[in-house]
C-alpha cells in the first residue's frame, strides 16, 4: 500500500470503529441468503415407474387399434380395376368388341412377320405407341372425376387402333396382290 494511505488509516482509526453493525445483522444476512438459494434450486421431482404389465398393455392396445383402423382401410378401398358396365354399359360392350377385333387384328399382322419382320416391326410399334395412350387412359380411368369420358377416349383410342391395323392390313394385302401379280407376269 501506499504511505499516504496507510497514515490516513492510521490517522483515521479512530473513526472507523465508532461504528459497529448490529449483532444479529449477519444472522438476518445468512437467513435470506438461504431462502435465496433454496428458491433458485429446481425442485425435486418424482420419478415416474411403471410396470412391465401396464407397458405391455399399451402396447397391445395400440396394436389391436392399428391393426383395426389398417382391416377398414383395406375393406375401404376400391378394387384396382374399374368395371366399364358400372360407368356406360354400351361402352363396356363396345370396348369388349374393340379389344376382340384388336387382338384379330393383331394375329394376322403377325403372320406377316415370317415373310418381312421390318415391316412388322414398323406397324407394331405404330401400335405400340397409340396402346400407351390407351394405357395411360385406363390408369386415369381409377381416379378421374369424369369417367364416362376417360371411358369415351378410351373408345376413340380403340377406334383409331383398328382402323390403323386395318390400313395395316390393307397395305399389306395390296402389297402381296402386286407381288403375285408380278410373279404371274413373270411366268
Amino acid at each position: 500500500m501506499s504511505k499516504r494511505l496507510e497514515d490516513f488509516i492510521q490517522d483515521n482509526r479512530a473513526e472507523f470503529d465508532d461504528l459497529e453493525p448490529r449483532a444479529d445483522m449477519w444472522a438476518n444476512i445468512s437467513r435470506e441468503l438461504d431462502a435465496w438459494d433454496e428458491e433458485q434450486q429446481p425442485k425435486k421431482r418424482e420419478a415416474k415407474t411403471f410396470s412391465l404389465g401396464f407397458v405391455l398393455r399399451v402396447a397391445a392396445m395400440i396394436i389391436v387399434i392399428m391393426g383395426a383402423g389398417f382391416g377398414i382401410y383395406l375393406k375401404n378401398q376400391k378394387p384396382e380395376g374399374v368395371n366399364l358396365a358400372d360407368i356406360n354399359p354400351t361402352y363396356a360392350k363396345q370396348q369388349v368388341h374393340l379389344v376382340s377385333v384388336i387382338e384379330n387384328q393383331r394375329t394376322e399382322l403377325k403372320q406377316i412377320a415370317k415373310f418381312d419382320p421390318q415391316l412388322y416391326q414398323e406397324f407394331s410399334g405404330d401400335i405400340a405407341k397409340i396402346q400407351t395412350t390407351y394405357k395411360k387412359l385406363n390408369s386415369e380411368l381409377a381416379t378421374s372425376p369424369n369417367k364416362e369420358r376417360v371411358l369415351r377416349a378410351m373408345i376413340r383410342n380403340l377406334q383409331i387402333q383398328t382402323e390403323v391395323l386395318n390400313q395395316q392390313l390393307s397395305v399389306i394385302q395390296q402389297f402381296n396382290e402386286s407381288k403375285n401379280q408380278h410373279e404371274n407376269k413373270d411366268i
